[in-house]
């Protein structure tokens, strides 16, 4: 099923096999970069898409990876009590580095190097949810449990 993927939504299908999942990384026609999009394209609530975020640690300049429902902002504030220092703004050039994704189409996987992952508590009510696959118009089905194995994320209240 993955021969027709592009190749970076082939480089998270590649990534969750080499992890050992079997969930399946799928392309949309229309964008699904934004979490209103992708909950249209996939059928499901807002709140089932699992947007990826990444901040830059002022300090450290570690990247900082929020996993967030898709109708929540984060609060930076909680997330800097978490990881003892300042956050700051991502740019597109940092997240491409940092990740290897585009933004509107990083993955909570398969990532260009190890970052750390904090994952929205409201995630979980959810039996199922959509994560982004690699670019603005791929995503792939997972649980809250599959997400926090494939991510070694922390649960948090992020609001």
């Amino acid at each position: 099923m993955s021969t027709s993927l592009s190749p970076s939504a082939e480089k998270v299908q590649q990534a969750l096999r080499a992890e050992g999942f079997a969930n399946e990384v799928i392309e949309r026609a229309h964008s699904t970069r934004s979490a209103v999009e992708a909950a249209a394209a996939v059928g499901c609530e807002v709140g089932q898409i699992a947007k990826s975020i990444v901040f830059r640690a002022k300090g450290s300049g570690r990247a900082i990876l929020v996993v967030a429902s898709g109708p929540n902002r984060v609060n930076e504030r909680a997330i800097e009590a978490l990881i003892g220092e300042r956050l700051g703004k991502a740019d597109a050039d940092y997240v491409r580095e940092r990740t290897g994704y585009v933004i509107g189409g990083v993955p909570p996987v398969g990532h260009a190097s190890k970052i750390e992952t904090f994952i929205d508590e409201a995630l979980t009510r959810f039996p199922e949810i959509w994560a982004a696959a690699g670019t603005p118009n791929a995503v792939f089905k997972l649980t809250p449990d599959e997400l926090v194995r494939m991510t070694g994320g922390q649960v948090v209240s992020i609001a």
